[in-house]
């Protein structure tokens, strides 16, 4: 019998066999290797052109996480898939859209921007602090002048949720109609779990069910994101500072993500956590050749480091590209 193979429907992941057309979840213990793509990828990525194939006598994986996806970023092919399309809050893996929406938005990231104070009255993580309840910086105020580079930098690095805003307030007027641009895009991208409610992935009191997508869809978007260098860059660097136009003001920054350094082939990473979502993380990295790519989410893991380290292991354990 020939190999099954990934195909989608509707944005669904399937597995189709040639006997038998039912359709079915792809999971772990499914053979996803022939070329499938997940969404149309930007002609940027279009990678070497090997597909993955899996392994022979290779083991599953089980994951702890409430629910996971691997793809591979080149040809769009599922290489792990365990709860893959449940709806769920994702925190602040939201703002890999709001980067995207950055870019395509702002045509010269060393735009002065406005802080305007709709955008630092948000709770959480906020640049000068880095949990609610801790500051060990200087916070950024009303009128202050920024470049929307370090706005973006202080987005993904330190996840700042006033930085998110700011942003969407300097792009759309108010982080609602930013909002919508963000599920616009979400559509056009065929996204089909996926609801966002804020730019920063905080949920709206009383409307956190509105506030949703699921691993499948983050790791898509994530792919897409690759398309854009630069926000991959700065998700590689570890630390750093920025000041306002005016120079007057300095504010630190700090990766959220403990396994930048720490794990072979990182491409850069991205933290999110709200005790509703639970602790998520989004990993892009490469086989060990440095030339395929894969995008990881894990959402609602409370083991996310180790776990990360675990699922990557097993990818590049279990296949091989072709």
């Amino acid at each position: 019998m020939a190999k099954n193979k990934v195909v989608v429907i509707n944005q669904e992941p399937t597995v189709l066999g040639e006997e038998n057309e039912q359709s079915a979840e792809v999971d772990g213990s499914k053979n996803a290797t022939d070329l499938t793509k997940s969404m149309d990828y930007p002609l940027s990525l279009a990678g070497t052109g090997l597909v993955p194939e899996r392994k022979a006598n290779c083991t599953d994986l089980k994951m702890w996480a409430g629910s996971s996806v691997v793809i591979d970023v080149d040809s769009g092919t599922i290489l792990h898939y365990e709860n893959g399309r449940k709806q769920t809050q994702i925190a602040s893996l939201t703002k890999m859209m709001t980067a995207i929406l950055t870019i395509e938005n702002i045509p010269d990231l060393n735009t002065a921007v406005t802080i305007k104070k709709e955008g630092l009255r948000v709770d959480g993580t906020v640049v000068g602090c880095p949990t609610s309840v801790f500051c060990n910086g200087n916070r950024m105020y009303a009128g202050e002048k920024v470049q929307a580079i370090d706005l973006l930098k202080a987005t993904l690095l330190n996840s700042a949720n006033d930085a998110a805003t700011s942003l969407a307030i300097h792009i759309s007027g108010t982080p609602e109609n930013f909002v919508d641009k963000m599920n616009e895009k979400a559509k056009s991208m065929g996204l089909i779990d996926t609801h966002f409610c804020t730019p920063s992935g905080l949920e709206i009191d009383g409307r956190e069910n509105e506030c949703y997508s699921s691993a499948y869809d983050i790791a898509r978007i994530a792919a897409a994101s690759m398309q854009y260098e630069l926000i991959w860059d700065i998700m590689k660097i570890a630390e750093g500072q920025f000041y306002s136009t005016d120079g007057k003001y300095m504010h630190l920054l700090k990766n959220t993500d403990l396994l930048l350094g720490n794990i072979s082939n990182c491409l850069g990473g991205k933290t999110g956590f709200t005790p509703l979502a639970g602790k998520s993380l989004l990993m892009g990295s490469t086989d060990p050749t440095g030339k395929h790519r894969v995008i990881a989410v894990l959402l609602n893991d409370e083991k996310r480091w180790d776990d990360m380290r675990v699922l990557l292991n097993w990818v590049y354990n279990s296949y091989e590209w072709k």
